[in-house]
């Protein structure tokens, strides 16, 4: 007997439509088979579904050779994803379920050996292949079913393996879940930008960054509040558009990183990674490619703190994601393509020891350790930081004063800004300003980049004072926010 289950493998993060064979024949000697590219953990699903079926007080064939194939052959399969798949077609081929009724749907989950039904990573993604298949329901666990209403399919949500079976007998109707709402879910606690005393010039490149979604560093002597501000920026960020949200969603989905009891990411994610990263698990890569901290940061902020401690081929690998939002990461098995449209804010000192640039402290650095110090970070990774921040330490009575602007006040300005960056034409620059932005290639110096970065810059600047048109002052403005010498070095 030959059955039939539909499911997906997730390449990169697009799902691929998987046929999950299972052939039983009447044999002397029973066995169970799992073959086409099967990993480690898939060919496991041999003992989870051969436990899960009999704790679930179903019949196993005993008396038959059963081989499960995972079609096309050629493609690498991967997770304990397959194991309801595999269970409910082994289960349809020994006639305890109707075939039929099951290729109506697409199903996904692992086993426990008591049959229960676990959530695996990546469900929103194979709700969106079946969806694109034109298969209308998905069998899923409960935990995920929310998650998968997303891509716009019934997901079926089932807590163990003889649920299933009788949904599938038609001895148990039940009601497909909905897709989360906003009211239903809990935003997350983000620090309040009113926690910050003083730094007011940090605070300002805080809000530009925002608003014009420009790359930032903040730099000075430690304990000035440079790692401080860097996490607040996420509180003063737009909420994600639906379509935005979705497409976050899928990334942390794949990755497996969605929290729990939150099957949609509202919020512009932040990530920050430690130090000692590998190029992999920031840009993403692997043997079977994942995405990485950079796709994980997608529409919202990747902060580097210590940004001279991270491997310099860690850091250069950044500079094509910078450039075009995207990671492709090719491996012999296979290419894949991850967005990554993020925010980079990163901190730094200014030498090795710190004191440098500290009115208060002696620095004992060398000019060579300085030096070696600030190759770590190369000019080409700077250029592309649109806001350069040089934080001096507070005085008394800023740290002594009271709490500054709350987030929710910036954030109206920000939202306010971008409106007006996306709903009109491009400011256009007076001639005084195109003037003044000429001198300044020449002067600074700048290169083609970075005159862009500035002109860039320069609009947000006019966009949140409502200004019609960039002026000088504009132009003024963004260029003070160009890399300084101390970090340079030049």
């Amino acid at each position: 007997m030959l059955a039939r289950a539909v499911t997906y493998a997730v390449v990169g993060l697009e799902p691929r439509r998987v046929e999950v064979e299972a052939h039983l024949a009447t044999a002397d000697l029973p066995a169970f088979a799992i073959v086409g590219l099967a990993d480690r953990a898939c060919q496991e699903a041999k003992h989870r579904v051969h436990s899960g079926v009999v704790n679930s007080l179903l019949t196993w064939p005993w008396k038959n050779r059963i081989t499960v194939n995972l079609a096309p052959a050629a493609l690498r399969k991967e997770g304990s994803g397959f194991d309801l798949p595999i269970a409910l077609a082994v289960l349809a081929g020994s006639q305890q379920l109707p075939p039929e009724r099951l290729l109506d749907h697409a199903c996904v989950g692992e086993l426990s050996l008591d049959g229960r039904v676990r959530p695996v990573a990546g469900t929103i993604a194979v709700a969106e292949g079946a969806r694109r298949a034109g298969i209308r329901r998905l069998l899923c666990a409960a935990e995920s079913a929310s998650e998968a209403a997303l891509a716009g399919i019934d997901a079926v949500p089932v807590r163990h393996l003889a649920q299933a079976v009788a949904y599938l007998r038609g001895e148990d109707d039940i009601a497909a879940a909905a897709p989360p709402s906003a009211d239903e879910l809990e935003e997350p606690d983000v620090p309040d930008l009113a926690d910050v005393r003083g730094q007011q010039r940090g605070r300002r490149a805080l809000e530009l960054a925002a608003a014009g979604e420009h790359n930032l560093l903040l730099s000075g002597p430690p304990g000035t509040g440079k790692t401080m501000l860097a996490r607040r920026l996420p509180g003063i960020l737009p909420p994600l558009t639906r379509d935005e949200a979705l497409e976050v969603t899928r990334i942390h989905s794949v990755a497996g990183t969605l929290p729990a009891g939150r099957p949609i990411v509202l919020a512009p994610p932040f990530r920050a990674p430690h130090h000692g990263a590998s190029a992999a698990a920031i840009v993403g890569g692997g043997a079977s490619p994942r995405p990485g901290e950079a796709s994980l940061a997608h529409r919202g902020v990747l902060l580097l703190d210590e940004l001279p401690e991270f491997p310099r081929p860690v850091l250069e690998s950044l500079r094509q994601p910078l450039e075009d939002g995207v990671v492709s990461v090719a491996r012999v098995g296979g290419h894949a393509l991850f967005p990554a449209r993020f925010r980079l804010v990163a901190t730094m000192n200014l030498c090795p020891c710190g004191g440098r640039g500290d009115p208060a402290a002696d620095c004992g650095c060398s000019a060579q350790r300085v030096a070696a110090y600030r190759e770590k970070v190369s000019r080409a990774l700077l250029d592309r930081f649109d806001l350069v921040v040089a934080m001096p330490r507070p005085r008394a009575q800023e740290l002594a004063a009271r709490p500054g602007e709350p987030s929710a006040a910036v954030r109206s300005r920000v939202v306010a800004a971008r409106s007006r960056l996306r709903e009109r034409d491009p400011l256009r620059r007076t001639p005084a300003a195109s003037e003044l932005l000429d001198r300044a290639v020449e002067r600074v110096p700048l290169s083609g980049r970075g005159r862009a970065r500035v002109a860039r810059v320069a609009r947000t600047i006019a966009s949140l004072c409502a200004a019609d048109a960039v002026l000088p002052e504009h132009v003024a403005e963004a260029l003070s926010y160009r890399s300084p010498a101390d970090v340079t070095g030049a």
